[in-house]
């Protein structure tokens, strides 16, 4: 569902704008030496208005969050949390996660949170999933080795999907829910999580952990980001 333009967005902008980061592309390969002090860099893909983002930042100041976002009606939303606690662990970039390889080195990043992405239902859309073999091979160039995927969904089918996905290139599942919450809740919840929860709905999770280099499964990733 689209977003309503937001009043104000240029100046709500403006006053968090120390927060953006406009010019990613010129710190890939450089992040830990322009945020010195953090002990590893953790990005979420969709963070949307952001209070996972924010939740999490502020109960481990030691890491260096990077929030990524396509829509400014979101993501202001989400600046605007973490300015208003002060928050100095955590940023964001406007962009699409197509452009991660163009903005992180190999092995720079620890963790990547993919939080309730769209499930892409129809087959001919399947590509554009977070979860497909060309997102894969993305977050298995610039995650070190043993680096993590945490999924979280409350679609079965993308859940499904996933697990198949990280198990057939290049990632071990460490962690695996179909009702994550089901004894009370055990993470940082989104926005869209809580009102799940609320509803009675189960929240499926996924941790993915990369395994050490595999030839073959990089063989593998590549042959499927390639096909048509």
């Amino acid at each position: 569902m689209r977003m309503r333009k937001k009043k104000n967005l240029p100046a709500r902008i403006e006053r968090v704008s120390d927060l953006h980061i406009k010019n990613p592309d010129e710190l890939r390969g450089g992040w830990k030496a322009a945020f010195s002090g953090f002990t590893d860099i953790h990005i979420e893909i969709g963070c949307g208005k952001g209070r996972f983002t924010v939740e999490t930042a502020a109960a481990n100041p030691d890491i260096l969050f990077i929030a990524i976002e396509r829509v400014w009606e979101a993501m202001i939303v989400a600046m605007e949390r973490a300015k208003e606690l002060a928050l100095e662990n955590v940023f964001f970039i406007d962009m699409d996660a197509a452009e991660m390889e163009n903005v992180f080195d190999s092995r720079e990043v620890g963790r990547i949170y993919l939080n309730f992405c769209d499930p892409w239902p129809s087959r001919k859309h399947a590509k554009r999933r977070l979860t497909s073999p060309n997102f894969l091979l993305s977050y298995s160039k610039v995650l070190r080795p043993g680096g993590e995927v945490h999924f979280k969904t409350d679609n079965p089918g993308l859940f499904e999907y996933s697990a198949d996905q990280f198990k057939n290139h290049g990632f071990e599942l460490t962690e695996v829910s179909e009702n994550l919450h089901e004894n009370g809740v055990s993470t940082v919840l989104t926005d869209y999580e809580a009102k799940f929860i609320a509803r009675g709905l189960p929240i499926f999770h996924i941790v993915a952990r990369l395994k050490q280099e595999d030839t073959q499964n990089t063989a593998s990733l590549k042959q499927d980001y390639a096909a048509p």
